[in-house]
């Protein structure tokens, strides 16, 4: 409160007027309002507030016989004259206070707001600072400026731009409005990348100050200009724009609701403002269409004598005003009389000078009063108003306006639910938000210079530098870039992709190449990277591998060439034998096929025996027909032929034909690539068999591949060894110094080309790429990944690759090795048949035995019935019975027991006649 005290030093407080206690229905009620009448905003404010006035009191019964009295207080810019009116309505005993018209002042008379329970409301001070914690007796009325920074930021997303330039007022307002834009930005992953700050609007006296600003702003990247101020500082911002060229195609000007209120309200604008203000974007805060605000549209002309055009802050006041008088009536409804009393603060204070302290007054019910305003829910001219419980007001939008030629068109709208759209925000709030990119649209824009098409938002700086391009000086694989002749001239395959991509960029791009490295070994390629983020090299270009822990400081290009860690190891070649036709089964498939081709011979065997005479005979001929019958052609012949073999026989071998003609064709797939392909040998199978050797493995300095086998692939540091060149590769690889070596496959390919008897083993186990590498959020990156697939599409990438990588002075022996596991067929694949068939198999002898079993019984148990002899003979005799039985042919069976029966019917009586 002392440097409120010191303001209240300078001013003799005079007058009392409290309305009398105990007066149920005072005659009037007090509201003030503090405004720069001289102003666009005052103008228009003070006819809307009056307007107001006048539709409260028209109704008597409204306030139960009180009348409203607004108390206009001019404060002709002055801050100091705005405290005086402010002091001088809580003196007055003012119920509410409409302003004051500026954040500035809002943040100094909030606090005496605070101390005397006078609610202050306003709808033109909406600095996103103004906490309803800090400063409970402030309410904004109109959307704050958080949601307009907000609205801002998506747009500048929505057309892709990532850096802007701030131009604004050095006052509470604009600058913290600013700090909102920037907070919001930061989230979309797009910055301010300058702030230009101008005198406070009220101070500016010539255009000097705002042409410096503006030549600065010339000389930068960004083209995107957010320009926040004031009516009167804005129209002189564009007019010194136009005269310095910067409305013309390429820039982008993006005018907060000032402009839309300059626009509204003076129309039409002089031709020479109408001129420099083509293109520029700007927002209005979105009022919904009803019968009340075409009502009040109407009564304009009549209420502003034709002086001045209603803007939008105009309905505010005229809403603002009516919430004010139902809060009001809220509080006289309820009983509750409107009394003021001293502050004992005040009091109590003396001093060697004659200030009336006691005159301010505390609102009594204040606070009540104020919870009756913030509870308000009522449909105004703005639409409906309502405040959330921190204070803000509902559903805020925007309507997103394009300067023309003939004036302005609207492009679109936002709100806070639904993001940016074309259709009202209002017909959107009954539907679930949808913020995703593919629901975000607005309309056709004209910006400066006439065009339909979108900027890109920056250029590269007007400062005569060139982009400082960093390059590796590489000591090995010189063909991907490197020094030339030992002058500062470089040369190589990602050289002459980046020169190619720059050219089909649309504008030029000034650069210099600066090499990195001392040339005798290979630079690290993280601390190559990290110098972008330092700001030492502008980019850098050459080998560099799109890796995690590098996009996290830098953005990269779409890669130019695909790469991956790859192993590569000595190999030796696989003689041809004769026992070639081996390989394609593995030992255990072999074993296994050669049991069941026997297996299935002797369940053949068992069901044929019986009943086919192919089966009986000696030993050897029966083993012959098993055997020949399993082979795959005698096979197909056996289970076409007529009354050979019997059903199960023919079922089982239907079975075994089809498991044959599957091992056969996969047999001589295999087969055929093993002869036609090169078979390489080593004990380094891929990278699984590296990391569970206890060999040595080399990496190429430099290289990010070091990092990864130690803490992806967790192979002790110890294994690894550094080695700077093909020659070191084929020296360590060869005199077995490492076992086998990890690197990017363009470099092993490129190695592989010129050093034979290696190969890669296995497949690659990561998958990446090489890139450019730019600062976060540049432009040119993107820029520079369009124009690397330009290439591709029209094959210019290619012929850049074949120009400088394709060649080999080896043999096809690395290009087209061969795993011989990889061709191996192995058991696990095929267990499945053999599984179909040992069961078919199985059931076949199950039905068979199950027959021979029942028959013998059957047979059998006569003879049994003749004789009885003791059980251990019986079961002697019963076995081998059964095995003669079995062994019998089934005629032989047949003709035998038609025999007996004949026998016992001979030997049995006759009946007596």
């Amino acid at each position: 409160m002392f440097w409120v005290l010191v303001l209240l030093s300078f001013i003799v407080l005079l007058g009392d007027g409290m309305i009398s206690e105990g007066a149920s229905r005072p005659r009037y009620v007090d509201v003030g309002a503090i405004f720069s009448l001289g102003t666009l905003h005052g103008e228009v404010t003070n006819i809307a507030m009056k307007a107001a006035e006048d539709d409260v009191n028209s109704d008597p019964l409204f306030l139960g016989g009180s009348k409203l009295r607004i108390m206009t207080y001019d404060a002709k810019r002055n801050g100091f004259l705005t405290i005086m009116g402010a002091l001088q309505f809580m003196e007055t005993d003012a119920v509410a206070i409409i302003g004051p018209q500026t954040s500035i002042m809002a943040h100094v008379l909030s606090h005496l707001a605070n101390e005397l329970s006078v609610p202050m409301l306003s709808f033109t001070a909406l600095d996103p600072s103004l906490s309803a914690l800090q400063f409970p007796f402030f309410v904004q009325t109109a959307p704050s400026d958080l949601f307009l920074m907000r609205a801002i930021a998506e747009m500048i997303s929505y057309y892709g731009w990532s850096e802007v330039v701030a131009l604004y007022n050095d006052d509470d307002n604009s600058r913290n409005g600013i700090t909102a834009l920037g907070d919001e930005l930061e989230g979309r992953r797009c910055k301010i990348s300058y702030k230009a700050v101008l005198p406070l609007d009220v101070v500016i006296t010539s255009p000097r100050e705002i042409i410096d600003e503006l030549v600065k702003i010339q000389g930068m990247e960004s083209r995107v200009i957010i320009v926040n101020t004031f009516p009167r500082t804005g129209g002189m911002i564009f007019e010194e724009a136009q005269k310095l060229g910067m409305m013309e195609k390429g820039y982008v000007w993006i005018a907060t609701t000032w402009l839309t209120s300059l626009l509204d309200s003076v129309n039409p604008l002089p031709s020479k403002n109408a001129e420099s203000f083509r293109g520029v974007l700007t927002l209005r805060i979105h009022t919904p269409n009803s019968r009340k605000k075409k009502d009040f549209v109407a009564r304009w002309n009549k209420l502003s004598n034709g002086t001045v055009g209603l803007n939008v802050y105009g309905l505010y006041a005229y809403d603002t005003v009516w919430i004010i008088a139902r809060a009001v009536k809220t509080l006289l409804d309820s009983g509750a009389n409107i009394s003021f009393s001293s502050d004992p603060k005040l009091t109590t204070m003396t001093g060697g000078g004659s200030l009336n302290l006691g005159a301010l007054s505390i609102f009594d019910q204040g606070s009540q009063f104020l919870d009756y305003i913030v509870n308000t829910n009522m449909t105004g001219l703005t639409g409906q108003i309502q405040f959330l419980p921190d204070r803000s007001m509902i559903q805020p939008s925007y309507d997103i306006i394009n300067v023309v030629d003939d004036g302005f068109r609207q492009i679109g709208y936002w709100s806070n639910h639904s993001g940016l759209s074309i259709i009202p925000p209002e017909s959107l709030y009954n539907k679930p938000s949808n913020r995703s990119s593919s629901n975000q649209h607005l309309n056709n824009v004209t910006w400066p210079g006439g065009t339909s098409v979108t900027p890109r938002g920056w250029v590269f700086p007007n400062n005569g530098r060139r982009l400082r391009i960093g390059v590796p000086d590489r000591a090995s694989f010189k063909e991907f870039v490197s020094r030339v002749d030992g002058s500062n001239k470089v040369q190589g395959y990602a050289i002459d992709v980046f020169e190619a991509a720059v050219k089909l960029i649309s504008y030029p791009v000034p650069h210099e190449f600066v090499l990195f490295g001392d040339g005798l070994k290979n630079p690290n390629f993280n601390e190559f990277v990290n110098n972008v983020t330092t700001g030492l090299f502008d980019a850098v270009v050459g080998d560099i591998a799109i890796v995690t822990k590098r996009t996290r400081i830098v953005d990269f290009t779409q890669p130019y060439i695909e790469s991956g860690l790859v192993v590569v190891a000595p190999v030796t070649k696989l003689n041809d034998t004769p026992w070639a036709f081996l390989r394609p089964f593995t030992p255990p498939m072999w074993a296994v096929t050669a049991a069941f081709f026997l297996i299935v011979g002797s369940v053949i065997w068992i069901l044929e025996h019986r009943i086919n005479d192919e089966f009986r005979g000696p030993p050897r001929k029966q083993i012959v027909t098993i055997l020949w019958l399993v082979n795959s052609f005698s096979t197909m012949f056996f289970s076409h032929r007529e009354n050979t073999v019997s059903t199960l026989g023919r079922a089982v071998l239907l079975i075994w034909l089809f498991v044959v003609l599957i091992i056969t064709s996969s047999y001589t797939a295999s087969l055929t690539s093993i002869l036609t392909v090169q078979q390489l040998n080593s004990p380094i199978r891929g990278v699984d068999t590296l990391i569970s050797s206890s060999g040595r493995v080399g990496f190429q300095v430099g290289s990010y591949a070091e990092n990864y086998m130690i803490d992806e692939l967790n192979i002790a540091r110890s294994r690894l060894v550094p080695l700077g060149s093909p020659k070191e590769y084929a020296a360590a690889l060869l005199n077995g110094t490492v076992a086998a070596i990890v690197d990017e496959r363009p470099y092993v390919d490129l190695f592989l080309s010129d050093f034979c008897g290696f190969a890669i083993r296995g497949q690659e186990f990561t998958r990446s790429g090489w890139g450019f590498a730019f600062p976060r959020d540049s432009p040119l990156a993107i820029d520079m990944s369009t124009a690397i697939l330009g290439l591709s599409e029209t094959g210019q990438l290619q012929k850049i690759h074949d120009k400088w990588l394709s060649r080999s002075n080896c043999s096809n022996l690395n290009g087209s090795e061969s795993d011989e596991d990889s061709e191996q067929l192995k058991l696990r694949s095929f267990w499945g048949l053999f599984l179909v068939c040992g069961i078919a198999c199985f059931i076949a002898l199950f039905i068979y035995f199950f027959r021979i079993v029942r028959d013998f019984w059957r047979h059998s148990k006569p003879e049994e019935e003749t004789t009885v002899p003791s059980p251990e003979s019986s079961r002697s005799k019963t076995l081998q019975t059964f095995l003669a039985y079995f062994d019998e042919k089934e005629e032989e069976t047949k003709r035998r027991l038609k025999r007996k029966r004949n026998d016992d019917l001979s030997l049995r009586p006759s009946r007596p006649v």
